[in-house]
């Protein structure tokens, strides 16, 4: 795909998430329709430093291809991040912003037909969200899906009634929680024992585990991690897909 323009995008909501995490909808005015597939991103460039590089900060896209030129972004506040602060202290609805966009690879595949394991940590759920709902509005034929989202406790769930009604809505979607740091009535933990479980329930003993795709979003200590327990179940480099936060 050839590389995208900048563009001046407008943002014209913002709402507040968790106490760490907003939502921003962002529009392009030069564009009726801004096209991307689930799973990619866009990249900011912020009045934050005099390199380029020292300004872009790039967010996946958790909305979906709708028709419009609109789409959304998930971004929590890091601590010391100059991007992220800029973002939450200096910017308003009706802000201009300078983006590129759609990018990236981290996309589905054309025909569904093996399990899929969605296994992400934060704000890693956005491309997820995307594809989801992608799913669900095309009535895409597909086997299991199981997103396994980790996060430290539950103030930090994002759009919790949100993937706990498409559980209900989306033939074979399990939304599976998981909190590292909190007790509750749902999975604790890390990510790690539930993909794992998962898989084992399904190999019935057989050493071959059953076809699927895992795809990675979050921080590389969690994605490095799962790379190696997956391969551990018996899947090849090429049945994981990934997209690395910082």
């Amino acid at each position: 795909m050839a590389l995208q323009p900048w563009r001046t995008g407008i943002v014209t909501r913002i709402e507040q998430e968790t106490y760490n995490t907003r939502r921003y909808w962002i529009s392009i005015p030069e564009l009726e329709a801004f096209d991307f597939q689930p799973g990619q991103f866009v990249t900011l460039d912020l009045p934050i430093a005099e390199k380029p590089n020292k300004r872009w900060r790039s967010y996946s896209i958790a909305s979906w291809p709708d028709g419009t030129n609109t789409f959304e972004l998930l971004i929590v506040l890091l601590e010391g991040g100059a991007g992220t602060t800029y973002l939450f202290n200096d910017v308003y609805e009706g802000s201009e912003l300078q983006l590129r966009g759609p990018q990236g690879v981290f996309t589905l595949p054309g025909e569904l037909n093996r399990d899929l394991y969605f296994i992400c940590t934060g704000t890693g759920i956005a491309p997820f969200r995307s594809m989801l709902h992608h799913i669900q509005r095309h009535q895409i034929s597909h086997r299991s899906i199981n997103l396994i989202f980790g996060t430290r406790t539950k103030e930090d769930l994002v759009y919790l009634d949100e993937m706990r009604r498409l559980e209900g809505e989306v033939e074979s979607f399990r939304y599976i929680p998981t909190l590292s740091r909190e007790q509750w009535d749902g999975c604790c933990g890390y990510v790690h024992a539930v993909y794992e479980n998962l898989v084992l329930e399904k190999k019935n003993g057989d050493d071959t585990p059953p076809p699927a795709g895992f795809y990675l979003c979050g921080w590389r200590a969690m994605v490095d991690e799962a790379k190696e327990r997956i391969m551990k179940l018996g899947y090849d480099r090429k049945d994981i897909h990934l997209e690395l936060y910082g």
